[in-house]
């Protein structure tokens, strides 16, 4: 069991606003697509004229950069066979900035952890070890 949310976003290369209409349509298609065949549950996801957002929830087995390396590199190459004026643009092939942002999501702050371990110590007060403050 687990419960891994990522939130990912990133952008068209120079920020060009390709991603409209059939392209957007077909740009989620090819994401659910890609979330599918990897376990990977889209919890909310948005398409903007030059950027994508998303909240996944993940199996832990999946590192975030493979996701990202997996979701980009898949609808770059298949938009652009689709869509012979991405082609064109891109003439370099690559539909996506090289980096996206990648920020864990949970309902579970520092301060909970932190109490719920002080918590699980018994009677020793040596069981509890810090790092740093």
């Amino acid at each position: 069991m687990y419960d891994i949310q990522y939130h990912v976003v990133w952008t068209t290369k120079y920020r060009y606003k390709v991603l409209r209409e059939k392209v957007a349509e077909r740009l989620r298609e090819l994401l659910r697509q890609g979330c599918a065949a990897r376990g990977i549950t889209i919890v909310r996801g948005s398409v903007g004229k030059d950027h994508v957002h998303m909240l996944i929830s993940c199996p832990p087995t999946l590192a975030p950069c493979k996701i990202m390396q997996y979701l980009k590199g898949r609808s770059s190459k298949m938009l652009q066979e689709e869509f012979p004026e991405l082609r064109k643009r891109y003439w370099g092939q690559h539909l996506w900035s090289a980096g996206y942002f990648c920020r864990t999501v949970g309902a579970v702050t520092d301060e909970m952890i932190k109490e719920y371990i002080e918590q699980q110590r018994e009677d020793n007060i040596e069981d509890i070890f810090k790092i740093t403050e």
